[in-house]
């Protein structure tokens, strides 16, 4: 499933490759640079101005207060029914469309629910289980099977002159060349890749050595590639000696050789799920990938790794890299999507060292039966961490320097409740911690309790609050202490952080083989950047091809509808010239009324006798026309016609033409019906001129004559 740039190869554009055999599509210097230039603008420039706009929209959105709100209930309702909608197919069918790209699939099951008629993924499913043949048009909307013969001219040269070379050199005479192709559509890349190979190999040895394996997932596409029948529009871009020497041409249609149609396995084979063919030698899966998400590419890419013989080829998609699959692959020419079997990669190791134990800070100061309270009061005064002491009432009763610097306490707080300093519930609350000190009657431990000071600087605090108990077991206070950790916990987020780097740094050293010894944390940093950056712009980049591949897809539906109302249109014309001459040649004058007496056709005759333009009558109440002819005596033979009552009438007249000579005019009236329906449709008027002296015309007259004095005629104006 593929789009062209659609550029047409001129006559003098095709020339004989370097294979001895027969031709093959090669192109000029002068046409690649401008296919080129062409593939340049409309994969690079043109993209880029919708690149940009998308990265910028979102990282909007990243920025956005609402990222990341939960989502609204309608949001939720459509992303339930979708799910139970792809859970239905999957069940039902065994379509399994979870590792589809959500944005592609939400638009292409839009798009067939809007052709459907049916709103919300929920009636869609309804729809689909009342009418069990929607399946083939739903998958004929998901797999959008457009594609071509040597499509993208760049990589098939590179192709037919580096990598089949490669190829025969490592397969002896002997051997099998196996090759796949994923993803065929409709047969036109197996039978493109066939070609090229019989080029290489010449057509016996290609039946001789060749299993080339087409594989896709729509079997109504797979039908058509098994018949190998394809039209002019789609050989227009093989040169003519390709055509001539591998197809054979019938009643308008190419078919492909049967002798070497027989090397062409094709058959249903699902990327995701399916087992692949194993020990290929080369395999072609060109803008398939880019439909899945990253996962199910993995999975994919894995699948292709297991199925490539040591040192086979990978053939990509223009749309399509593996840069974060270098230890599978290795790019041969990444501008043309060419890579080759990497060596398996190792298992992963154990990390080098254990993760530290956070050091931890000296425990509370502990006081003795000194003799001398007043070396017990510098002791605490000196403590290497804040601390202070609350009697039993909540009081503020001891205060070291520590606490006194870091918490900007002074010596006259002390006596005031705990719970009138800032101390109480900055960095952290206490009151509860004491109470629960009190209750196990044990020292409690709040760790890493971060904390800014007053110089702005952040750390991070072990809070230790002791209980300390009367000789009666009764509470009399406790000590809090506070712990500096932050040293720990800035050594111990950069031993995590090393810790991270160096289990990367060594994943890379045993994906490259070891060939690179060291890297530094900034390169480290950069190339994920860069990855991660490439990976954004490969995405934009494949949601763009989708995009153009479906824009395609419409265009030819379009152009075929446009054809077949070219077509109608031409044979309505042919059919309005041939009534027209018809009603011309006659010399009689032909009036055509519809079932209302209304005229729709006057003949030019019918102008030339009375006199009145076909513009000035049409539409208009034939009855009513004031054209020297005393219609009113024919209006009851019209009226029996146009009820099917008669089958004609013939009537002779008297009447004045447009010179003003009174003329007998033979006048004819008969029914207008088809064959099929038996009510007449209208009523055809024919009126003809007598000459002068015809034999019988005096009895015409005196009949004519007599119907006029019985019902006299009364002329009335042409109304429109």
């Amino acid at each position: 499933m593929r789009n062209d740039l659609g550029t047409r190869l001129p006559p003098e554009a095709v020339r004989t490759s370097s294979f001895p055999h027969s031709p093959i599509p090669s192109f000029p210097p002068s046409y690649r640079s401008v296919h080129a230039r062409r593939a340049r603008y409309d994969l690079v420039r043109s993209p880029l101005w919708e690149l940009r706009t998308t990265l910028e929209a979102t990282s909007l959105r990243r920025l956005s207060p609402t990222h990341g709100l939960p989502m609204t209930d309608d949001r939720q309702t459509r992303d339930r029914e979708l799910a139970e909608l792809l859970q239905y197919l999957h069940e039902t069918r065994g379509l399994d469309l979870s590792g589809y790209k959500r944005v592609g699939l939400i638009r292409r099951l839009t798009k067939r629910m809007r052709t459907v008629g049916v709103e919300g993924f929920g009636a869609y499913q309804s729809f689909i289980e009342a009418h069990p043949g929607e399946y083939a048009g739903l998958l004929d909307t998901l797999l959008i099977n457009v594609t071509a013969f040597f499509r993208d001219d760049l990589p098939w040269e590179y192709l037919r002159s580096e990598i089949i070379p490669r190829l025969l050199e490592q397969k002896g005479p002997p051997e099998v060349i196996r090759v796949w192709c994923a993803g065929c559509a409709t047969g036109e890349e197996a039978y493109s890749l066939a070609i090229v190979l019989a080029e290489a190999l010449g057509v016996e040895k290609f039946m001789e050595r060749v299993k080339l394996y087409a594989t896709d997932i729509d079997n109504e596409a797979l039908a058509k590639a098994r018949l190998g029948a394809y039209g002019e529009r789609d050989l227009a871009e093989v040169p003519p000696p390709i055509v001539e020497k591998y197809f054979d041409h019938r009643d308008q249609t190419f078919y492909f050789r049967k002798n070497m149609r027989r090397c062409v396995i094709f058959g249903r084979n699902d990327l995701v799920k399916d087992a692949p063919i194993s020990r290929v030698d080369l395999l072609a899966c060109r803008n398939t990938l880019m439909y899945f998400d990253g996962p199910t590419q993995a999975r994919i890419l894995a699948r292709f790794h297991f199925a490539l013989n040591e040192g086979g080829f990978l053939f990509l998609g223009r749309a399509e890299t593996i840069l974060t699959h270098a230890t599978m692959f290795t790019p041969m020419d990444l501008r043309r999507r060419v890579f080759t079997k990497s060596r398996r990669p190792l298992s992963e190791r154990a990390p080098l060292t254990p993760r530290p134990i956070p050091p931890r800070g000296a425990a509370p100061l502990a006081g003795s039966d000194s003799h001398d309270t007043s070396l017990r009061l510098r002791s605490f005064d000196v403590g290497t961490v804040p601390q202070f002491v609350i009697d039993e009432h909540g009081r503020l009763f001891l205060l070291n320097a520590r606490a006194r610097s870091a918490f900007r306490l002074a010596t006259a707080d002390i006596g005031r409740p705990l719970q009138d300093l800032e101390i109480s519930y900055r960095p952290y609350e206490l009151r509860s911690v004491i109470e629960q000190a009190y209750a196990e009657r044990q020292p409690v431990v709040r760790d890493g309790v971060s904390w800014r000071g007053h110089d702005g600087e952040q750390r991070w605090f072990d809070i230790v609050v002791t209980p300390l108990f009367d000789p009666n077991g009764a509470p009399g206070g406790a000590s809090v202490s506070f712990i500096d950790v932050t040293r720990g916990r800035q050594l111990q987020q950069q031993l995590d952080d090393s810790q991270v780097e160096l289990e990367t740094a060594y994943q890379e050293l045993q994906s490259t083989n070891e060939e690179l010894e060291t890297t530094n944390e900034e390169l480290h940093s950069t190339v994920e950047e860069l990855e991660t950056t490439n990976e954004e712009l490969q995405s934009t980049n494949e949601e763009l091809e989708t995009m153009n591949e479906e824009l395609q897809s419409t265009n030819e539906e379009l152009q075929t509808i446009n054809e077949e109302l070219r077509q109608r249109s031409d044979s309505l014309n042919d059919l309005n010239m041939f009534l027209e001459s018809m009603f011309t040649s006659l010399r009689s004058g032909i009036a055509v009324l519809d079932r209302e007496l209304r005229v729709t056709v006057w003949n030019r005759p019918a102008e030339e006798l009375w006199g009145v333009r076909a513009a000035e009558v049409e539409e208009l109440y034939f009855l009513r026309l004031d054209i020297g002819l005393p219609l009113d005596q024919i209006e009851q033979p019209v009226r029996d016609c146009l009820d099917g009552k008669i089958d004609g009438h013939e009537a002779f007249l008297q009447a004045r033409n447009r010179r003003g000579r009174d003329i007998v005019c033979k006048t004819t009236v008969y029914p207008l019906v088809t064959r099929d329906d038996a009510r007449p449709r209208g009523v055809i008027v024919l009126m003809d001129e007598l000459p002068a002296g015809t034999p019988g015309d005096g009895k015409h007259e005196d009949g004519a004559r007599a119907t006029s004095e019985a019902k006299p005629s009364s002329e009335k104006p042409a109304t429109r």
